[in-house]
């Protein structure tokens, strides 16, 4: 028998370039990188790592290189109990990688090698995988293969969150119009959350109305807001950040895992910031990933 899991995150596994520079070049001219490490990431699987770390049963669904057989991180993931059963393995290409640049201001640039996660668009939708999941999350990824996901998903009455990231570049008008429709919860960072309102030429309640029913706008050192019957302002919880990278991801599974046991929305806010002030403390997005006890303690002290 099948066992079922809690979330299915679906989108890039990837390995990470994190560079430290002091600001970012000018076209045609070149800056000095002070810090250079590589670490486990991709969206997809940081929502699935925190989430499992969390206490979700999670499992994850990406296109994977050959180098990934094997690999420390095939063995991290197996660790951590996600199922990766449906995983595409592409052995003749690379594992997407992503090369991410942060300036002094914690500003980011990302340079993304899409290698095996060219076969998304290709592949069929994971059938089994999304029926045995309570929920699907749709990260950075392939338009085509997360709308076919999200329809599948939708017919199959799951819970569907929705988080372009910085692949919203691929998404056409339609597409988002088409992945919106059938979403229950939309993250984006309020960079992102802009451009998706512009593209579709909707405002928060239009869009709230059209799809989506919470809109969860990620806002780095200011915080979050939840967009829902009530417009909910979420503080950051402050700590001196190393690196950046993977805590919106963080955000993500935090608000997730808080949502699926039935907690209000502030509730989740507050876990999720809670969650994503660990993941900043150390370079890396599955780094420094607390589970929930840790989590909750932090949240409890700082939201009194």
């Amino acid at each position: 028998m099948r066992e079922k899991r809690d979330l299915l995150s679906i989108g890039h596994t990837a390995f990470d370039y994190i560079i430290q520079v002091n600001e970012f070049p000018l076209p045609n001219s070149a800056t000095t990188i002070n810090k250079m490490r590589t670490f486990h990431g991709g969206a997809a699987a940081n929502v699935a790592v925190v989430a499992s770390s969390l206490g979700l049963k999670s499992s994850l669904i990406s296109a994977v290189g050959g180098d990934f057989l094997g690999s420390a991180y095939q063995d991290q993931l197996k660790n951590l109990k996600i199922n990766v059963d449906n995983m595409i393995l592409v052995e003749e290409d690379k594992t997407p990688t992503a090369f991410v640049l942060t300036d002094e201001n914690d500003d980011q640039i990302f340079y993304f090698y899409w290698g095996a996660a060219t076969r998304f668009k290709e592949s069929p939708v994971p059938i089994e995988g999304i029926r045995d999941a309570q929920a699907v999350h749709l990260a950075t990824g392939d338009p085509t293969f997360n709308c076919k996901c999200g329809k599948f998903a939708r017919e199959n009455d799951k819970l569907i969150s929705f988080d372009p990231g910085q692949d919203l570049h691929m998404y056409s008008s339609q597409d988002l119009l088409d992945v919106l429709q059938i979403c229950d919860i939309l993250f984006g960072n309020h960079h992102e959350i802009d451009r998706i309102l512009k593209s579709i030429n909707m405002g928060i309640d239009e869009l709230r109305d059209y799809g989506p029913s919470i809109v969860v706008e990620t806002r780095g050192r200011k915080g979050s807001v939840i967009y829902s019957t009530e417009k909910i302002v979420i503080d950051a919880v402050e700590r001196d950040p190393t690196d950046p990278t993977g805590a919106g991801d963080s955000y993500r599974a935090g608000f997730l895992k808080s949502f699926l046991a039935g907690e209000s929305l502030e509730y989740c806010g507050k876990l999720a910031s809670s969650v994503s002030s660990f993941i900043v403390e150390a370079e890396g997005c599955q780094t420094n990933v607390p589970n929930l006890e840790m989590a909750e303690k932090r949240m409890e002290g700082y939201f009194k």
